[in-house]
């Protein structure tokens, strides 16, 4: 690869260009499968969905002296329980971001109780005033809140891990105790403090999916992964920047795989061979190729596959007048591999009551009690495969 670099710089001139265009290009109409062979699964930034307990660690709109009450929160919450009942295809299991409390996930399955999402989770760093849930209609087992250390400085938000059975009819079908799945749902530091500054912390998060993704597939190889959630980075950063930094979320393209090893070997000049585990230390290669492999890196880089630009267009969350693509679905290599779960498709809810009268986010106001979330909830469609 180093004896390459002159060919590889020219590459990447027409790798950025391509990739910039392809954030734009469009991608057909969503499919919502149906019936016991598929699952929906919806990762959504529900906007600081506080509770209505005040115990210290809320933000000040929501706290008693600025007008926060139970009433406002259980209004709010009928609000997007309603939303989410009234879906064309109800999701099988909820990722949320920007939640108070176990309360807060609780009380949204009671919500949703004829939905029977009867598993439910929460994960938050103690003193922090939001944190990560989950609600399953399968078992959530083996869960786990990973929290992300950099240099002695905790990130305000854990990971959450949880390995999803899905028994019943679909494991009769195929003779099999049940299908698994490990969802780790992400909420990343955000850009607030300023986009470079803080990528390191994003870097950081990075790393501990990197590490549980490979303890996995040492233990159980054909265990499919899927990361959720709000990354606060969009899948074309690099490309966005210039390609002048390292990012949490890295493309498969010559550029970005030139820059990271030439990252690498300026903090490792000693280093005479250069594997891709060495090299993917904190940071996630994102892929359109189905199966997710990576083209450009060493062998050994773990790439994912991301249906932005492909599946879906267009963005999640709306900034300084253009659309952001930080909230993700990416997908491991075992949902394309013709056995078991397998992709089928991913759309962006950009439909009322999500988007308002303009066809931007419906965000929540605090005091009017008006609107839902300033981000789209994304869906993830799987299908059994047999």
């Amino acid at each position: 690869m180093k004896t390459r670099r002159k060919d590889v710089r020219v590459l990447c001139r027409v790798a950025l260009l391509l990739v910039l265009v392809a954030g734009f290009a469009g991608c057909g109409n969503p499919r919502e499968p149906a019936g016991v062979k598929s699952i929906a699964i919806m990762t959504w930034n529900v906007q600081l969905l506080f509770d209505g307990v005040e115990d210290g660690t809320e933000f000040r709109e929501f706290r008693e002296a600025a007008g926060w009450s139970q009433e406002k929160y259980a209004g709010r919450l009928n609000v997007i329980a309603r939303a989410i009942g009234e879906m064309e295809r109800v999701p099988d299991i909820i990722a949320l971001q920007e939640v108070e409390s176990a309360r807060v996930v609780e009380d949204l399955a009671v919500a949703l109780f004829a939905h029977g999402y009867r598993w439910a989770h929460f994960a938050r760093i103690p003193g922090m005033s939001l944190g990560v849930g989950l609600l399953s209609r399968y078992p959530l087992e083996e869960t786990k809140a990973h929290s992300v250390d950099l240099d002695g400085d905790i990130a305000p938000r854990p990971m959450l891990e949880a390995r999803i059975n899905m028994p019943g009819a679909l494991a009769e079908e195929a003779n099999e105790d049940s299908f698994s799945l490990v969802l780790f749902v992400c909420h990343w530091k955000s850009k607030r403090g300023g986009a470079d500054e803080t990528e390191s912390t994003r870097r950081a998060s990075a790393r501990v999916v990197l590490r549980r993704m490979r303890e996995l597939a040492k233990t159980n190889p054909k265990l499919p992964v899927v990361v959720v959630g709000d990354l606060n980075v969009t899948h074309n950063e690099f490309v966005r920047g210039g390609g002048a930094m390292m990012r949490s979320l890295m493309p498969d393209d010559p550029c970005a795989a030139e820059f990271a090893l030439g990252y690498f070997l300026g903090n490792n000049p000693t280093d005479v061979f250069v594997s891709g585990s060495k090299l993917q230390r904190d940071f996630l290669v994102i892929s359109h190729n189905k199966p997710p492999q990576a083209q450009y890196f060493p062998e050994g880089v773990l790439a994912l596959y991301s249906p932005w630009t492909v599946e879906k267009e267009g963005g999640s969350f709306f900034f300084r007048n253009a659309w952001e693509t930080i909230d993700h679905f990416l997908l491991s290599a075992q949902l394309f591999d013709g056995i078991g779960w397998e992709f089928y498709d991913s759309r962006v809810l950009d439909v009322p009551p999500f988007v308002a009268a303009d066809g931007l986010p419906n965000g929540y106001n605090p005091r009017t009690g008006r609107g839902i979330s300033d981000h789209l909830p994304l869906k993830l469609f799987l299908r059994m495969q047999q």
